[in-house]
């Protein structure tokens, strides 16, 4: 068996399977770069276009999170019976293409349009790319594997922060979006050509059924555990507040504290960038150490994270000064993305084999229309609510009222969603 299996499997040595993850993970950031640049353009597009909080919301939120969500079930379909290395590829080229587009725009529609074909681009990252490193490495370590691939959403937080903020202050928020999207179009190339389609079940020994399995027998099966509701529910909520916080922070800074771009996104680099790529990775890894004592350890690592992050969350609105903001800032940064390898790779173990991509995609749906697409839009219609009465200080109370609330409510849902993962994980099927 040992033979025919490095014989026949493409990511038999460490080395080919650590290059597709990296890989995959690279183009995971340029998701999120792309994604996240505008966030910190947002201010200068809002002044440029003349927007209001609302427009920005749906711009950042549901609008793009609708399509990103809707086109991301049929691509998952595609991606449980065709090739996903090649569905990865032709994502990436898309948003990058839709990405430097945006720099063009003349209207707040043009720009609407825009990033919905960012969105539905990017809806064919995720799905595929975490089928793919689930059949690359063992259960033992999937959390891990999928952990470090969730660093792309904070390495692209990171760069998108970075290169966004000092683009814009030098040269303006058009030309930083052609410059971040272009090289996504050369990466597009080497994914194509550099990664290997994985074997469907070969690091577990598991026979792979042909026949395609229908969409609502996985929707079925993953809604029948109470775990994984609970969990999906959790990690909608935390991505509330995540996505809320990432698209709105800069705002915020630059309004109540009048920091510049370029600084501002320098900061905001480190400790949402930096500190949520510790926190995903070492969140995920930590919970493969603890698992075999008791898997419970999957949900319980982002319900602490999510109640630590309360204080700190509420403390950030309410602090005088520009840096103490940001220093409160910290500990949410590291804290808040704990959730994603953890619920990604336990969804998996609840599912069949030709149902990971799909699963993934579900998982992704409510997290997505509830997390991106309600999380930005109802901190700019609560801000664009109160500012007749609090003026440029209501986007900082309609991030005060509304985030650390969410962040307990996630959290209550990841300690009810340990009380049945063990018996749901034994049921699952084989």
């Amino acid at each position: 068996m040992q033979d025919q299996e490095t014989t026949d499997n493409p990511y038999a040595s460490k080395k080919s399977a650590y290059y597709a993850l990296v890989l995959l993970t690279i183009v995971y950031s340029f998701n999120f770069i792309d994604r996240q640049l505008l966030a910190i353009l947002q201010e200068s597009v809002k002044a440029d276009l003349d927007l209001s909080d609302s427009q920005l919301g749906l711009l950042t939120g549901f609008a793009f999170a609708a399509f990103y969500v809707i086109a991301g079930i049929p691509i998952a379909r595609w991606a449980d019976r065709g090739n996903r290395r090649n569905i990865v590829a032709l994502s990436l080229f898309v948003w990058s293409f839709m990405t430097a587009l945006s720099g063009a725009v003349l209207n707040y529609t043009q720009l609407l349009l825009v990033r919905i074909g960012v969105g539905i681009g990017e809806a064919g990252g995720s799905p595929p790319s975490h089928s793919m490193i689930s059949d690359i490495f063992p259960p033992t370590e999937r959390a891990s594997a999928i952990g470090f691939y969730s660093m792309g959403v904070s390495i692209g937080i990171l760069f998108g922060f970075l290169a966004g903020g000092w683009l814009n202050e030098y040269f303006g928020w058009r030309v930083a979006f052609i410059v971040v999207g272009a090289p996504g179009i050369l990466l597009a190339i080497v994914v194509r050509m550099s990664i290997a389609e994985p074997i469907r079940g070969l690091v577990e020994h598991r026979q792979v059924v042909d026949t395609p399995v229908p969409m609502m027998e996985v929707v079925s099966l993953l809604w029948s555990r109470r775990s994984f509701r609970h969990m999906a529910m959790g990690a909608a909520l935390n991505a509330f507040a995540g996505y809320s916080i990432s698209n709105w922070i800069a705002s915020f800074m630059i309004r109540s504290h009048g920091m510049s771009t370029g600084e501002l996104g320098t900061w905001l680099a480190l400790t949402i960038g930096l500190g949520g790529a510790v926190g995903v990775f070492c969140g995920a890894l930590l919970a493969d150490r603890l698992a075999p004592r008791d898997k419970r350890w999957y949900m319980w690592l982002p319900a602490l994270a999510g109640i630590i992050c309360v204080p700190f969350t509420a403390s950030t609105y309410l602090v005088a000064g520009a840096y103490t903001s940001l220093m409160m800032g910290i500990i949410p940064g590291i804290l808040f993305n704990v959730y994603l390898g953890n619920t990604i790779a336990t969804t998996h173990g609840l599912v069949g084999l030709r149902m990971r991509a799909l699963s993934s995609a579900i998982l992704f749906l409510i997290i997505n229309i509830i997390g991106l697409g309600l999380g930005p839009w109802s901190i700019g219609m609560l801000s664009d609510y109160l500012e007749p009465s609090l003026g440029i200080e209501s986007l900082r109370y309609a991030m005060l009222y509304l985030l650390p609330p969410i962040m307990f409510w996630s959290a209550c849902h990841f300690f009810l969603a340990a009380r049945t993962l063990r018996e749901d994980l034994a049921a699952a099927p084989q």
